[in-house]
């Protein structure tokens, strides 16, 4: 491999093995400590499993590897709140933390991730003599675009019930299965591989597999020794620094685990991938609205909880503020472009909730969310049509 891939490996592992070792060996750190070890195995699993699913594309057919790769891939993201879903069903003090994160890693990836993507994807462009002013995306997006219109519209269901039961996981892991099956359905297209992806991807058959294989090993036992530590260090860690538990797992924790992911995309959109680029956070935000957010019953049930995961006064607020954006977000792109002042509004809206913190400030941003999605939906009503015939088998990638 090249020097460059060959120096990010050395990082990603040397960020990575101590956190395996020091689980293994039943070291005991104090909270700061265990947030920087067992975090910096969250972050160096996921660029691990990124560029292992990435060269992953190149060895399967088209629908394994559309389901592998959406499993694989947010596997750090999830294992945190997995976790604290897992252990609220013996510890109740921890439901508001599964909730915290899922809320923190579904609003990061709007109010973050696809402004930082369209920036970059719109800078691209002028400097290939375009004007910029929007990033546009090809009709096959509107099939994540129906699944997140879906998902966003049974949310509601969740903020009304107060809880995550059985039949919220049913629903949600359901559209992400009909997702996986019209995905692959999909012709199959050369993958765009970038960094060490790419070097992997060069490779002859048998060493690609060899290497994505050791890549998706370690990854898996990294992440998995550092889920726990991690997420106790980050509640332990924010009472020590008298930080708001809630708000350090909500934020701290999504940020570590997305940033290969945003880093990925922000590179081909740098590279003026449009579609591509933001294809990828479009699709990640389909996977959390539905695997995410379904997998945590589960969890919940597995660890010994009864009748739902409970969802109390803020954490319903948090959901009503996650939806709203989520439909702010569906709204904005329905028409298969995100324009300058739309990304510049999602990154706005998303920044005001810090210095506004409390009930009645959350209230008026999902009020704001859904008074713009109004608006921009009644603009563009004649795009909802070809959406929701997006989810016939046929229709993918067809039209204008």
């Amino acid at each position: 491999m090249a020097h460059r891939a060959g120096s990010k490996l050395f990082v990603a592992f040397g960020a990575g093995l101590p956190a395996l070792i020091f689980r293994l060996s039943a070291a005991h750190f104090g909270p700061l400590t265990s947030i920087v070890v067992y975090g910096g195995g969250v972050v160096a699993s996921a660029f691990l499993l990124s560029w292992a699913a990435e060269a992953f594309q190149l060895d399967v057919s088209a629908s394994l590897a559309t389901a592998a790769l959406a499993l694989i891939a947010v596997l750090p993201e999830y294992a945190v709140d997995l976790y604290f879903a897992f252990s609220a069903g013996h510890n109740p003090d921890h439901a508001q933390y599964a909730a915290a994160n899922m809320t923190g890693s579904n609003r990061l990836l709007i109010g973050i991730g696809w402004p930082l993507v369209a920036a970059l994807a719109m800078m691209a462009a002028r400097r290939g003599g375009g004007q910029g002013r929007a990033v546009r995306l090809g009709p096959a997006r509107r099939l994540e675009l129906a699944f997140l219109g879906l998902a966003s519209v049974y949310s509601v269901v969740i903020i009304l019930t107060r809880r995550l039961a059985w039949y919220d996981a049913a629903v949600l892991l359901g559209l992400f299965v009909f997702y996986l099956r019209r995905v692959s359905a999909e012709e199959r297209r050369e993958p765009e591989l970038i960094g060490v992806a790419a070097e992997i991807g060069q490779l002859g058959r048998r060493s690609r597999r060899l290497v994505v294989g050791a890549f998706f090993l370690a990854a898996a036992a990294i992440v998995l020794a550092s889920a726990e530590p991690f997420a106790e260090g980050l509640v332990a860690g924010g009472r020590q620094l008298g930080i708001d538990q809630f708000l350090l797992v909500q934020w701290l924790a999504p940020l570590a685990s997305e940033a290969p992911e945003l880093l990925v995309a922000s590179v081909l959109a740098f590279r003026g991938h449009q579609d591509t680029a933001f294809g990828t956070v479009l699709s990640s935000k389909v996977n959390q609205w539905t695997l995410l957010v379904g997998s945590r019953p589960i969890a919940y049930y597995a660890g010994g909880g009864r009748g739902g995961l409970p969802l109390d006064a803020r954490q319903v607020e948090e959901m009503v503020l996650t939806a709203s954006q989520a439909i702010m977000g569906f709204a904005v792109l329905c028409n298969l472009e995100l324009r300058r002042w739309e990304a510049a509004a999602l990154f706005l809206l998303f920044l005001l909730q810090f210095p506004l913190p409390g009930e009645d400030a959350r209230l008026l941003l999902s009020a704001a969310y859904l008074i713009i999605s109004v608006a921009v939906l009644i603009a563009h009503r004649r795009w909802l049509p070809p959406i929701a015939r997006a989810l016939g088998r046929d229709t993918v990638g067809t039209g204008v």
